[in-house]
This record gives C-alpha cells, sequence and structure tokens, in this order.
C-alpha cells in the first residue's frame, strides 16, 4: 500500500498535479515602452489594452517617451512599482536618464536607448549592461521588439506598445 505505483510497461507516469497561485511565479513585470502618444501613436491598440488591469502585475518598467504626463499617469495606476526612465521625447517631465532596480533575485537595467550607440548593438548594450553591473538591461528607442541573450546577459526591449513608426 506504501509503495509508489509503476505505470504499465509502454505508459508514461502522469506528474501529480501541483496548484500553483500567482505568488509561485514571483513578481510579474510589465515591460514598455516608446509609447509616442499622441505624437507619433495615437493610442495604445486594443489587444494591449485589455491586459492592462490594475494591479494585476506588482511591476511596470518603463523605456521611456511616454511624451505627456497623462500618459504617465494611466500606466502608474497599473502597478504599486513603477520604474521610468527618460525618453528623448519626454520633454517636460522628469525621469532619470537610467535605472536600476531589483526585483527577484535579479539587478535590471533601464535606459531608453539613444545613448547606446549603435542602437540595438549586442556589444554595445554589453559595454551599458557592465557599467550599470545588471544580470538584464531594458531598452527602448529602436521599437523592435527583441530577446537577445548575450555573453550570459539578457536584454530586453519592449518596442513600442502603440507601433509608433521609428524615425
Amino acid at each position: 500500500k506504501g509503495r509508489p505505483r509503476r505505470a504499465p510497461p509502454g505508459q508514461k507516469k502522469k506528474a501529480p498535479l501541483v496548484t500553483m497561485s500567482g505568488k509561485d511565479f514571483g513578481e510579474l513585470v510589465l515591460v514598455l515602452g516608446d509609447a509616442h502618444i499622441p505624437h507619433r501613436g495615437a493610442f495604445i491598440p486594443e489587444k494591449f489594452q485589455r491586459m492592462l488591469v490594475p494591479n494585476k502585475m506588482q511591476h511596470v518598467v518603463c523605456t521611456g517617451n511616454l511624451s505627456t504626463r497623462e500618459q504617465y499617469d494611466e500606466i502608474r495606476a497599473l502597478a504599486p512599482n513603477i520604474h521610468v526612465v527618460s525618453g528623448d521625447f519626454d520633454e517636460g517631465l522628469s525621469f532619470p536618464e537610467h535605472k536600476v532596480v531589483k526585483i527577484g533575485r535579479f539587478r535590471i537595467g533601464v535606459v531608453h536607448g539613444h545613448q547606446i550607440v549603435p542602437w540595438g548593438d549586442p556589444r554595445a548594450l554589453a559595454m551599458y549592461q557592465r557599467k550599470l553591473d545588471v544580470d538584464i538591461l531594458v531598452t527602448g528607442h529602436t521599437h523592435k521588439n527583441e530577446v537577445q541573450e548575450f555573453d550570459g546577459k539578457w536584454f530586453i526591449n519592449p518596442g513600442s506598445i502603440t507601433g509608433a513608426y521609428s524615425a
């Protein structure tokens, strides 16, 4: 009775059902940027709007170019922890040029990306990652959604949440 049951020959034993809560996955983080509302993008598309549920995630990491105070107020309502850096179109808004945040066991660096030349280049990103001493570097500016691994470090670019064109 106390012995494990074996699966019949030729069949795999089913894994036990495990129930998990949201806390089992760590902290949920929304990464976004380059909205450019109203200059290059008119609105956040409905497919993304449906996911922007207040307090569903614990952090919002934004690569800048929110462009207006109203856009900042909208993302500020989404999570208790908001991490925003200044983009090259954030006139009149006061955010730092870069920021380092610790989420779980990761040190995450956030920078808009116009400061890193050539834009989106893995070697240039790696230099900035080393400067900030982070595990993950989140950048924007190119408006291209990309996730890259280079020399054991991760570079994340969320692209443009509005689909704004890149100049």
